[in-house]
């Protein structure tokens, strides 16, 4: 049996989740608008682009599996990963950007999947 304070502390959480997962359309918008710019840079995108693209991706890896969405935060945890190397070595950028757009048509369809 839940106390009167854990029953206020999973409403106030199940909230939050609510807004995340509101807010999480916008969110993969401006993913997909930072991979863009960074596409428009040509094959070897500026280093802000691809800091900008990081620091997004790094924010959905962090928070999203708090909210319900584990595989989407392991996903964009993957992306961010590469690219850091693709900072590092411009010739990983490419993989970097076709699995960034892979995961954002799978999180388009249902950013809750488990599989």
């Amino acid at each position: 049996m839940s106390t009167p304070h854990e029953a206020a502390f999973h409403a106030h959480l199940q909230l939050l989740a609510d807004k995340y997962a509101a807010r999480l359309p916008a969110t993969l918008e401006q993913i997909a608008a930072a991979l863009a710019a960074c596409r428009a840079d040509g094959a070897a995108p500026s280093a802000e682009h691809l800091h900008g693209l990081h620091e997004l991706l790094h924010g959905v890896a962090g928070t999203a599996g708090t909210f319900g969405f584990a595989l989407l935060g392991q996903q964009c945890r993957q992306v961010e990963q590469q690219l850091r190397q693709a900072m590092l070595t411009p010739s990983c950028w490419a993989a970097a950007a076709a699995d960034l757009d892979k995961v954002l048509r799978w999180a388009a369809t249902n950013p809750r999947a488990r599989t």
